[in-house]
């Protein structure tokens, strides 16, 4: 029995082993559809990435004192500790409110054609604006992180040193600029990269197959490009709209922002680097298994009732997608003075 089961196993392996090679030309398959990582940090439109924009930009991701409450830092929701978002349903912001949609990473966000599930912000640097100004975000003004942030000797010489030449550089749109400047810095090389750039081993047979599977299925078709999605706009239930459960009926996503009937219920496709690290899934956060986010993906999108072992090999390559993490160290933040504006918890009404 023992010598059954040992056999039993070597023909799956050497089954999905041929399975694998058996794909023709998956490489230059693969290259017409995703594209590598870049080697080095990618330039952003009207945005001069600097070493000292880096850095002034790394102390406003992680000063909690650019929000109203004094609590919350760009990184409490993004947290680069943990995948680069908060891995909650959806974000606990100002006044422990609950947010209305779960928060993406901003690991590759800087490959994204837009930010935000709706896409309303168009770069990184309209959305560092955005949550500082939500009341169940930050809850502050431009106003007053521009006092808070000049009532400081230190951030004053950063700015300087950042963005040389201008005669007040302790600006909102600088603040956002910075902070774009840092996140682009984010990106998260990973074993697909090694295997687009020509490294055979560095997917497993199933990894290949799956990424065979993702392309052959249809999923490719909005998970495309460097970030393996984060490309497009289409709708969450193509084929099958899933229950309230997981697509919520008072969220409809990018109809709010064109007000157009054809953008009910949709999406920029989520990009799909470290997706394994991000759960929960989905705009809405309900859905903790990636498996299970998988499964809901072929129904809802593709109208195919994808079997376990589809499932789990597809599942096998975007685990192929989680990359290697930057190494940033926390920044030690410039201290209050008597002029800086007091923390304020009170809630802001919307």
């Amino acid at each position: 029995m023992k010598k059954l089961s040992t056999t039993v196993s070597a023909l799956l392996v050497a089954t999905s082993t041929m399975a694998a090679d058996a794909v023709p030309d998956i490489r230059a398959r693969s290259l017409e559809v995703f594209k590598p990582l870049p080697s080095t940090t990618p330039a952003v439109a009207h945005n001069p990435i600097t070493p000292d924009k880096i850095m002034l930009g790394k102390a406003l991701f992680f000063d909690p004192r650019v929000s109203a409450s004094g609590v919350f830092s760009c990184n409490s929701c993004h947290n680069l500790a943990t995948g680069g978002d908060d891995n909650l349903e959806t974000s606990i912001g100002h006044g422990w409110q609950k947010g209305p949609r779960n928060a993406p990473t901003a690991l590759n966000a800087v490959f994204n054609i837009a930010q935000f599930w709706d896409g309303r912000a168009e770069d990184l640097k309209a959305q560092a604006k955005g949550p500082v100004q939500a009341g169940v975000e930050m809850a502050n003004t431009p106003e007053n992180v521009v006092a808070t942030l000049k009532s400081m000797p230190d951030y004053g010489e950063w700015f300087k040193a950042a963005f040389p030449g201008e005669a007040d550089p302790v600006t909102f749109d600088n603040f956002a600029r910075a902070i774009e400047a840092f996140e682009a810095t984010l990106i998260t090389p990973a074993p697909f990269d090694a295997w687009l750039n020509g490294d055979e081993e560095a997917l497993t047979p199933d990894e290949k197959q799956g990424l065979a599977l993702f392309m052959d299925k249809g999923c490719s078709s909005c998970h495309t490009g460097i970030n393996v999605g984060g490309q497009g706009y289409f709708p969450f239930g193509v084929v099958e709209k899933p229950g309230a459960d997981v697509l919520p009926q008072n969220d409809k996503g990018r109809f709010a922002i064109t007000n157009t009937a054809d953008d009910s219920y949709v999406f920029r496709a989520a990009p799909l680097r470290n997706v394994a690290l991000t759960a929960p899934y989905f705009h809405s956060g309900k859905v903790w298994d990636l498996k299970q986010a998988v499964a809901i993906m072929g129904t809802a999108q593709l109208g195919q009732e994808l079997s376990d072992q589809e499932v789990t090999q597809i599942v096998a390559f975007l685990n192929s997608l989680t990359g290697r993490m930057p190494e940033v160290s926390v920044p030690v933040l410039p201290p209050e003075t008597d002029a800086t504006p007091r923390p304020n918890g009170k809630i802001v009404k919307k």
